[in-house]
């Protein structure tokens, strides 16, 4: 089972050698390529060689590679990661209006779990949220999940705060995010689905429209860890932490998984639902952040 996220912060060579990826700096580090999920390059110091990045896509492993700023800027994946890619994409140019359902209810079990950490923090506002989730209608046409989110965030960093002010919590939950939703869409393409069609989201200039439907009830995740490191700086060590949510478990269908494992099972409740039409067939996890 795959579950490692690993980070390379400092320089070096990154190489294959029998199903083993060798780390190669100032001492030699050996990993089996069984037990990672995603590599993370946090350094434009560090080589990788071709041979491994083969055997890494082969194994359908993420590759995310960081700018000269540490922060993610591309990721590597496979061009198929199913042996029916083109028939899954057929079937996802022609899906229809009931993804507006399926959708709907992923943006209520998003603001559900907003509720629930206000409420584990023990803030009144979180039956606010609840009322907001009384008053979804069908594709949020009254944008219930923006109203949400302001009130959310409002309470947890303080009303002075805005999602589009350049500061280290939302650096922070910028490259949280950025690390689940490079996770959403290894699992989408994994499927053979196409990441740039998506349901809600359909900007032409971005290639990760689906993921960014798929990934919203996680975010909350990502809310956590930054809320609790509210003083820190977006650092080396802030990010580690952040690229750690991979490695969190939560409970999914009765049994505790990581949480790089739990997307996976997500993301195949959701083509199912939307395949056979059925929006009782989502999996969700848990609220126990």
């Amino acid at each position: 089972m795959t579950w490692r996220t690993v980070v390379v912060t400092n320089k070096a060579k990154l190489s294959y050698k029998n199903d083993y990826l060798i780390v190669r700096n100032d001492e030699v580090k050996l990993i089996h390529l069984s037990e990672i999920n995603t590599l993370i390059i946090d350094t434009t110091a560090a080589t990788m060689t071709s041979y491994l990045i083969s055997e890494m896509l082969s194994r359908k492993i993420k590759i995310i590679i960081c700018d000269k700023k540490r922060n993610p800027q591309g990721e590597i994946v496979p061009y198929y990661g199913s042996h029916n890619t083109s028939e899954q994409i057929f079937k996802q140019i022609e899906w229809d209006d009931y993804c507006k359902t399926i959708w709907t209810r992923i943006i209520e079990e998003k603001i559900i779990n907003q509720a629930n950490y206000l409420k584990e923090l023990e803030i009144d506002s979180y039956k606010m949220l609840y009322d907001y989730v009384g008053d979804l209608v069908l594709f949020d046409e009254t944008n219930r999940e923006g109203h949400a989110a302001k009130v959310y965030f409002n309470c947890l960093f303080g009303k002075s705060f805005s999602r589009e002010n350049p500061n280290d919590i939302n650096y922070s939950l910028n490259y949280g995010y950025t690390i689940l939703l490079s996770q959403f869409n290894k699992e989408i393409v994994s499927q053979g689905y196409l990441t740039q069609i998506g349901i809600k989201h359909h900007n032409v200039y971005n290639w990760f429209n689906l993921s960014s439907d798929l990934m919203e009830p996680f975010r909350p995740l990502i809310d956590k860890i930054v809320k609790e490191n509210f003083n820190e700086r977006f650092d080396g060590g802030m990010k580690v932490k952040l690229a750690d949510v991979l490695n969190h478990k939560v409970r999914i269908k009765g049994k505790d998984q990581y949480v790089s494992n739990a997307i996976s099972i997500y993301v195949k409740s959701v083509f199912n639902a939307i395949e056979k039409k059925d929006v009782d067939l989502l999996t969700f996890f848990e609220y126990e952040l």
